[in-house]
Parts: structure tokens; sequence; C-alpha cells
């Protein structure tokens, strides 16, 4: 069991039997009454977010998640489909359900599973890839001074905001959390 007090971010808890993932919380101590934790989470089944506050003394039992490490085979329209190397179990995840994980992800690359109770929920891609841009505009020369940035697609389809000296075919590195460029590789 986990009490509200002990909150943190990324923690998955059940919520009224829900599984859920801690987004945020702050302890608040008003100077009159008692304190409480306002929290924002999110229900992993339906991905709505939530607004509540708690009692730091309430208490949730908390939500065992594996992490199961699995290479990216191939899309074929309607599903993602990964493998599990050790095994050679092959899983199919719906695109609708996973498709902003997978927009950084290329063909042959490990991602990790988030799955509760046999059940895969997430799909959780490395943190930091390396792509080809395949398209972009040509940067104008003696327009770097304001840091600017241009739009540029890259191989797997995603589109990145780059600095202007990024060409295509340079290869970038992409942080996948944020979907913003990193450097030039």
């Amino acid at each position: 069991m986990i009490t509200a007090g002990d909150f943190r971010n990324g923690v998955t808890v059940e919520i009224d039997g829900e599984l859920c993932q801690i987004i945020e919380f702050q302890h608040v101590k008003p100077g009159k009454g008692a304190a409480f934790v306002r929290t924002k989470y999110r229900k992993i089944k339906t991905g709505g977010v939530v607004e509540t506050a708690f009692r730091p003394t309430e208490k949730f039992p908390a939500a065992h998640v594996d992490k199961i490490t699995m290479q990216y085979l191939y899309d074929d329209g309607d599903l993602y489909n990964f493998m599990n190397t050790d095994t050679y179990d092959q899983v199919a995840l719906p695109r609708d359900d996973i498709s902003d994980a997978m927009k950084f992800v290329k063909e042959n690359e490990m991602v990790t599973m988030l799955s509760h109770n046999g059940q895969i929920f997430s799909v959780e891609p490395p943190m930091f890839v390396e792509l080809v841009i395949t398209e972009t505009e040509p940067g104008v020369k003696g327009n770097t001074a304001t840091g600017a940035t241009k739009p540029a697609t890259v191989e797997t389809g995603a589109l990145v905001y780059v600095p202007l000296f990024v060409n295509e075919g340079d290869k970038i590195q992409i942080d996948t959390r944020t979907g913003e460029y990193l450097k030039r590789v």
C-alpha cells in the first residue's frame, strides 16, 4: 500500500479499481485546516487525466508493472508487430493505441513494453534515437543569429524542428520524450 504522502511522479497505483500513473503531485499545507496532496494522474486504460486532492494518509494499492524489452519488427497498417528476443514470442498492438510512442522508432529497434496482469498497456521507446533527415528546406545563409528553426521530416515520417544549418541527409539525435532535436551526429 502507498499513501498519498508517498506519491512521486511516475508511481503507478490503483485508484477506484483503475490502474493510474501519477503525473504531478504537490503537498499543500494551508494556513488553516488539514494538509492535503494535490494530484494529477492519468488513467492508463482510457488515457484520461484527472486532477484531485487526497489526504496524505489515504492508502492505495501499489500496481505491479512489468517491463519487457522487445524488438520492433514492422508495421502492417493497422498493427505494430514486436518480438521478444529471448523467447521469440511475437505481439501485435493496435496502431491507434501506441502511434504517439512509435513515431521515432525504426524497424529492428528495441523498445520497453509495460504490462499489468499480463496485459500490455504502454510502449516506451528508447530515450534518444538517431535518425536521418529525409526532407527539409535549405537554410538561408546568414540567418542563424536568431537561433531560428525549420521543420524537417525524419526517416520514420515524424516532423521535428531543427536549426537552419541542418540539411537533408544529415543524421540527428532526437529526445523521444519531448520530440526535440539534440544534436547533429
